[in-house]
């Protein structure tokens, strides 16, 4: 199965999987960590693709991470994840329409593997009300079970506490109730037979679990060619949908970033799929005029330029 690589995994919500059109990046597309400069900035800023969840061991800022959140004005991750309120506010934006559940979308026996996928694997939140949700977002509940590790971390958990350390403010560029309403863009019976199709896959235990591990054995090298390529894979009916679940929010940001970046300095944290492609955060930072370079993003003392 190619997966779609959305996550809502403890209200962390992070589209960032769908296919872009390959863009290279000057020939080198092996950074996380990139510096914007020129088109008038007073102050440099830096933007680091994220991967919602890794293993403990793996999940480790850098020094040059580190040393960009110390200096830094503010630290925008693609939503503020500290905000109780808005959290518990987006609740409602998190099930479906109409008061649809899974039974009004699955056959009788689809909805019997559903439900036993999910109570087998003790979701931290009970069927009877996971039912409810958009499928893709109580798809990505599982999400953590893909990783063969004990512990799974999240990237923006440890950019948040670098950030409170240095007393840096947090920011977010979307609300989780923008995100979680986009999803009422895709057809809820599209998204419920990905679900059955993510839970085939995965009682095999073998091509979910190589295709996770690819995903971030990827990742952990920086290579946003190789992230590209996966997320190209995709699958084909969600891929209509990029549009309104990438493309236009790619565009958003940056349209933000021109304003936020003025006077400030800026550490810009989103999913690592948004970065590469024609029309990912990177490119279009360049068309803006902007000078967009990568960072060395290792733990070997390394200084922020």
């Amino acid at each position: 199965m190619k997966r779609y690589h959305v996550a809502f995994l403890f209200c962390l919500f992070t589209l960032a999987g769908f296919s872009q059109n390959l863009n290279p990046l000057n020939g080198n597309n092996k950074a996380l960590l990139w510096k914007i400069s020129g088109n008038g900035l007073s102050k440099p800023s830096y933007l680091f693709g994220t991967i919602h969840m890794l293993c403990e061991e793996d999940a480790i800022l850098s020094d040059s991470l580190k040393m960009a959140i110390q200096n830094c004005d503010d630290v925008y991750l693609e939503i503020k994840m500290d905000d109780l309120i808005g959290m518990l506010g987006a609740f409602g934006k998190m099930k479906m329409v109409g008061d649809t559940t899974f039974s009004d979308l699955l056959s009788p026996e689809e909805y019997e593997k559903v439900k036993n996928y999910f109570e087998n694997k003790k979701s931290i939140i009970p069927f009877s009300m996971l039912e409810t949700f958009k499928p893709i977002l109580a798809a990505s509940m599982l999400e953590s079970s893909s990783l063969s590790c004990g512990t799974p971390v999240a990237m923006e958990q440890l950019i948040m506490e670098e950030a409170k350390k240095h007393e840096k403010e947090i920011k977010g560029l979307e609300t989780l109730s923008f995100q979680a309403g986009l999803l009422d863009s895709i057809p809820y019976a599209l998204q419920a037979k990905q679900l059955v199709n993510y839970i085939d896959s995965a009682a095999t235990g073998t091509d979910e679990t190589k295709e996770f591990n690819v995903l971030l054995d990827a990742y952990k090298k920086e290579d946003l060619d190789k992230l590209e390529e996966l997320t190209r894979e995709s699958d084909v009916g969600l891929s209509r949908y990029t549009d309104i679940l990438l493309y236009n929010r790619n565009r958003n940001w940056v349209k933000q970033l021109n304003s936020l970046m003025q006077g400030k300095s800026l550490v810009i944290a989103v999913g690592a799929g948004h970065l590469p492609g024609e029309q990912g955060v990177i490119n279009l930072l360049k068309k803006e005029g902007y000078n967009v370079t990568p960072i060395p993003n290792k733990n070997a003392g390394l200084k922020v330029i």
